[in-house]
């Protein structure tokens, strides 16, 4: 007699979203996290960006990537020839639901949700009208608040990095913004040694991220000659040559007369990588300078990398990192961006009080577990489920 069929096992719901950013999709671990973890519980996702003419090749993911290719990489001349070929592509695709990251890729992701009459859902990463960038260009703004004030009502959901960002949304439009921080996935079978009792000697500074105006750069590698360390740079950015020209002006990049010398710029590192980077650190830095609500408001990835990472951390003393400061007590908070106000900071940890730097490693250890995406992904997954029942 013949066995009975085994009965197939009941699929994964596969209700299709499709997310737009205007970044590399290898480097932007945001939408490494959300699509993952929405690939996770069941839902066919796909992410859609930009291909840069150094973007390196993409890395495997559980949902699906596509890179859109052009002439122009940054400029009006992007933002137009992106949103037009963004727009023809999204004609083909299929979704429940369409998710523009960020102003640059609303107006096209709207209107495509709009011909299926299916859920817009916007992710403001940043408060877009009020990055340096647009700030410093009055023309510029008008218009992305333009943009701004006719895609925000119009979002079936909305959220955004953290909770001041969003009370500036909620007071402009009138409606709610969700929370979904920017936080990064505790490892947990990775654990932290014992917190050091001193910052390592062969430890260095580090700062990840965009080298772009308004983050401090430039005051950090002025600092450095007073600095009892060297600092290591992950990332690149419109400031990236002049950057390494002031370096080598100060005389601290490496060199015949100097093999290793006090900054060293490693350009872009895949996320993998910087985990690796960031855990032999010996202290994170996240400076911002007050030009732009986005950036007085803001709420960095990195701020959570360096905790994970178990590395105390010198920080602007903006709301965001006040409030997390004040409950976990891990980073140094400075009120300016003077080289001497940097330099001692860094000193007080680096060098001169080893009770304070094991006291904030310590905070580190026990502050990760709190500050994990396991929990923020709990808060998108129920956000996504109420929009697609």
């Amino acid at each position: 007699m013949a066995s009975p069929c085994p009965t197939p096992p009941l699929p994964l719901p596969t209700k299709p979203l499709l997310f737009t950013v205007t970044t590399d999709l290898c480097f932007d671990q945001r939408m490494q996290r959300i699509c993952g973890s929405l690939a996770a519980a069941g839902y066919r996702v796909q992410l859609v960006g930009w291909q840069r003419p150094t973007s390196p090749p993409l890395t495997p993911q559980p949902y699906h990537q596509h890179r859109l290719r052009g002439w122009f990489q940054k400029g009006k001349f992007f933002y137009l020839e992106y949103n037009l070929r963004l727009f023809f592509y999204l004609l083909g695709q299929r979704a429940a639901a369409w998710c523009a990251c960020d102003l640059d890729t609303a107006l096209p992701v709207w209107l495509r949700a709009r011909l299926s009459s299916q859920p817009f859902v916007y992710d403001a990463h940043e408060l877009f009208t009020e990055v340096p960038e647009v700030v410093a260009r009055p023309a510029v703004q008008r218009l992305w608040c333009w943009v701004e004030s006719f895609i925000v009502p119009r979002a079936r959901l909305a959220y955004t990095v953290g909770p001041a960002l969003a009370r500036v949304f909620e007071q402009r439009y009138g409606r709610p913004f969700a929370v979904v921080r920017n936080v990064s996935r505790l490892r947990t079978n990775e654990a932290l040694p014992p917190a050091p009792t001193a910052a390592p000697p062969g430890g260095y500074i580090l700062y990840q991220g965009a080298l772009n105006v308004g983050r401090g750069l430039e005051s950090l590698i002025d600092a450095m000659p007073q600095v009892a360390g060297r600092l290591v740079i992950c990332g690149e950015g419109d400031l990236s040559a002049a950057l390494r020209e002031r370096a080598e002006r100060l005389g601290l990049l490496a060199s015949a007369s100097n093999p290793v010398g006090k900054v060293e710029f490693r350009g872009f590192v895949l996320p993998e990588a910087l985990r690796d980077v960031t855990r032999h650190a010996a202290v994170g830095i996240m400076l911002l300078e007050n030009i732009g609500l986005s950036y007085y408001y803001s709420l960095a990835n990195k701020f959570f990398d360096y905790v994970h990472a178990g590395i105390p951390q010198v920080l602007i003393d903006f709301p965001e990192y006040r409030a997390l400061n004040d409950q976990f007590d891990v980073a140094e908070l400075v009120s300016d961006l003077e080289p001497a106000t940097l330099a001692a900071a860094l000193n007080r940890l680096l060098r001169d009080e080893p009770a304070r730097y094991q006291h904030l490693a310590e905070n580190c250890r026990r502050a990760a577990p709190q500050l994990s995406w396991q929990h923020e992904e709990q808060v998108l997954l129920k956000l996504f489920a109420d929009l697609i029942p």
